[in-house]
Parts: C-alpha cells; structure tokens; sequence
C-alpha cells in the first residue's frame, strides 16, 4: 500500500509542477472541494438489480484544483478571447473514496437454504481506493460570461484518466473463516476459476477512466458551487477483492458518484 501510495504523491508532484508552470504562462487558477456518495458496480450481487445498487454504496471527498485560461492571474485581466479560453478548463483532483460491500438480490433470499447461499450471506468486503487524476472539463455556455456573473448556471462536461491506489478487504464468517480456503466461498466460483485465484485482499494500483456531468452556480463573482455525476471505470477487475468467472462477470469493477463541492477563484 505504501508503495502505491508513493506514486500518487509523485504524480500529485508532478501536477502540481506543471499547474506551476502555467502560472507562469499567465492563467488562473481555482482551489475546492467536494464530498459524495459512490455506488459500486462490482462482483458483489446481481447485475441491475435495485437491492444491489442501493445497498453497496460509500462515501467519498477529495481537493481539487483547475486551471482556468479565460483569466490571467498575472494582470487580473481577461486572457486572449479563443474558444478554448471561454470553454474549457483542466481539473486536477486527488480523492478518496470506500464503500462496504454486501451479497444482495436472489442467491441469498431468505427462501434459499442452501450452504451456497449462507456463504454469499456470510461474506463481506469493502472497496477502499485513492485516485489522482486529470481531467478536462467543456462548459457549453460562456466561462467568461459565467465568471461576471451573467448567468447562475454553467453546465458541463468532463472526460479524463485517473491512477488508483486500491486497498480492498475481504472477509468471510463461513467455516473457519479463512479467505483462502475456498470451500469458504460461493462454490460456483471455485469451479469456474479453474485454480486462479478468486478472492484477493492485496493492495495494488491500476488506472481508470472518467466521464463526468454537471453544473457549476455561480455563488459570489470568486466562489461557485458544483454537483456532478461522475462514471468511472477501473482497469482491473480485483477492486472489491472479488473476481470470479461466471459468465454474469462481464466487465471490471465500476462505480457512480454523486460530488457535491465548493471551488474558491485564486486572485
């Protein structure tokens, strides 16, 4: 985990180097925050089903900091009128989310009695991930409009990259309790696996891929408030500590966030 997290350091380093050298070329730049909730799309449970959705959910919160080209915070003045100066911005972020993980849906109705059913009953996880990533944000209508205060609302668009740091838990109180004793485990995943491994409380890294919706309100001429609707898709399949191969495994670990945030304009 340490070593994980030491990349996330070096690349937060390396952002913050190049939003440095931006300065220099005259931008501007924002400072925030946010908190949110995450629905995890994962192994755990069954596919669209609403139990599933609602019931492993988490929290989330992380900084961000964005690069604004419509201002130049070296002569407070307005930058060169370009639509890529009134339209976009570049997000930077470090975040911080975890969700509890559960089996919901029909394999562990109260109507099954099976051994099968009370080991998915009896086996918990939790998603814990640290994301430093980039994005690039579109707002449709005018930033500079937006930043006099012509207009409350600003709609957007974002897509970008994001390096995980993952740290998920797994946990069983079947049998004698031991995550690696796969006669602990839902035993369709055992014979599906054939010997890979199926359940994994290893620390590790890989990255994802972002796409974000929202709106910014313009709360005073050097404050706004922002909501967003944020997809993110992970490289890797063992973010929740599960990865059997049963045909309904059809893509890797995912999840929605809900962000609500407050972003401050550095003069």
């Amino acid at each position: 985990m340490a070593i994980h997290l030491k990349k996330l350091f070096l690349l937060f380093v390396l952002a913050f180097s190049v939003q440095t050298t931006s300065a220099q070329l005259g931008f501007s730049h924002e400072i925030g925050a946010f908190v949110g909730a995450v629905a995890f799309q994962s192994d755990f449970g069954v596919r669209k089903d609403f139990e599933t959705n609602s019931g492993n959910t988490g929290i989330a919160v992380g900084i961000v900091h964005y690069i604004n080209f419509a201002y130049r915070a070296d002569c407070n003045c307005y930058s060169t009128d370009t639509y890529w100066n009134d339209h976009f911005k570049i997000r930077s972020e470090i975040s911080w989310n975890k969700t509890s993980l559960n089996h919901f849906g029909k394999w562990v109705d109260d109507s099954r009695t099976s051994q099968d059913a009370e080991r998915l009953r009896q086996h918990t996880g939790e998603a814990q991930n640290w994301d430093i990533g980039m994005q690039l944000e579109y707002f449709p209508r005018s930033i500079r409009a937006f930043s006099a205060g012509a207009y409350s609302f600003a709609p957007f668009g974002a897509l970008g990259a994001h390096f995980v740091s993952y740290n998920p838990s797994v946990e069983t109180t079947y049998g004698d309790g031991n995550i690696l004793n796969n006669s602990n485990f839902y035993n369709p995943w055992g014979a599906a696996s054939g010997g890979d491994p199926f359940v994994s409380n290893e620390s590790g890294s890989t990255w994802s891929v972002v796409a974000s919706i929202g709106t910014r309100y313009k709360l005073t001429i050097l404050s706004d408030l922002f909501l967003e609707l944020r997809w993110q898709y992970y490289f890797n399949d063992f973010i929740d500590g599960l990865n059997h191969k049963l045909p309904s495994n059809k893509n890797n670990d995912w999840n929605l966030w809900l962000n609500f945030g407050y972003i401050y304009y550095l003069d």
